[in-house]
């Protein structure tokens, strides 16, 4: 039997909302088990524990950057992509280091939006056509670079590049349970809690250049 993710879409407009939760549910995979507005998304994730979560990052009540948040606190965290416009960019670096796993803008292409969504279910990044990742990984702060190994480095630009950890064990010709082992130890070894986090510092400390 296939696994079947759940998703959750927060969103102010019902239009996206139901949008959205139309093209996924083509998906015999994906299973969106909820919707809700920015008033009522932390009580609607808490609720029902997606795999992941879809959140308009700019709506008129709650701030989506606050929603994620308290998402985040929340025992076993959902991955959660930040729906958004080309004019809201400004909110890219922050949501990142709040520990969001993506960015999708809203007229993401449908047939690309549930494989967004499995990459996110596997602990993948995502960060649909148009999102400057040149921008998100714009170095702010110097970063003190722990020991690394070959395989550790490029196992740190495969995250940046978004890929989960089967992709990873195949651009590397290694299994699985060693890239969770590489990614784990890369976790403690700059002190962050996610991949996606951990892409932030390597990109600071400058070990994606090239």
């Amino acid at each position: 039997m296939t696994a079947v993710t759940s998703v959750v879409i927060v969103d102010d407009e019902t239009l996206v909302r139901y949008g959205f939760e139309l093209i996924l549910g083509a998906a015999p995979d994906i299973d969106v088990v909820a919707t809700a507005n920015d008033v009522d998304a932390v009580r609607v994730v808490t609720e029902h524990r997606p795999d992941v979560v879809l959140l308009d990052v700019r709506m008129p009540h709650v701030n989506g950057l606050d929603v994620l948040r308290e998402v985040q606190a929340l025992p076993e965290p959902p991955a959660v992509a930040m729906l958004t416009t080309f004019d809201a960019e400004e909110y890219i670096g922050r949501a990142m280091e709040l520990g969001a796993a993506g960015f999708l803008l809203k007229d993401t292409d449908p047939e690309a939006l549930a494989e967004y969504v499995r990459v996110l279910a596997r602990g993948g990044v995502v960060l649909a056509p148009g999102v400057d990742r040149r921008r998100l990984f714009a170095a702010r702060t110097p970063v003190a670079i722990p020991p690394l190994s070959d395989r550790e480095r490029e196992v740190l630009r495969c995250i940046a590049d978004g890929a989960s950890n089967p992709d990873i064990g195949r651009r590397l010709g290694v299994s699985t349970g060693t890239v969770k082992e590489d990614v784990r130890a890369l976790l403690v070894a700059f002190g962050v809690p996610t991949r996606v986090q951990l892409a932030l510092r390597a990109a600071e400390a400058g070990l994606l250049d090239g």
